[in-house]
């Protein structure tokens, strides 16, 4: 399985910007569709954004779209999550997460994607 460590959470304003990495470990990394997930206190977790193996084709929740982008960088091992107008609803815990799951229906399958990361607190105030 794959090895996942996000970073690049923080407090910021709203309406600010920010951008997660997450860094694979393994040569097969491009192998792996990978996804962006939530979870904010007292809710359940949520679908972000996922991304194909060769960030050819990528996916976005509605509620972030046209704000958020997923991108990634092969060579690098590392999947990005570029934030902007961050909303203080924006507020949680991200993770990002691969194996086993393509990203078309990663959002419907998180219960079955293999690997996932210790999350990134990004914390939006008003």
């Amino acid at each position: 399985q794959v090895q996942l460590v996000e970073s690049g959470g923080g407090l910021v304003q709203a309406g600010g910007s920010l951008r997660l990495s997450c860094a694979g470990s393994g040569r097969t990394f491009s192998n792996y569709a990978v996804g962006w997930f939530r979870q904010a206190p007292g809710k359940e977790r949520e679908f972000v954004a996922s991304i194909s193996g060769s960030g050819d084709v990528t996916y976005t929740q509605n509620s972030v779209k046209g704000r958020f982008t997923i991108s990634r960088d092969n060579a690098k091992n590392t999947v990005y999550l570029q934030m902007n107008s961050l909303k203080p609803e924006d507020t949680a815990v991200y993770y990002c997460a691969a194996g086993g799951v393509a990203a078309q229906t990663m959002g419907a399958m998180a219960h079955r994607v293999g690997s996932w990361g210790q999350g990134t607190q990004v914390t939006v105030s008003s």
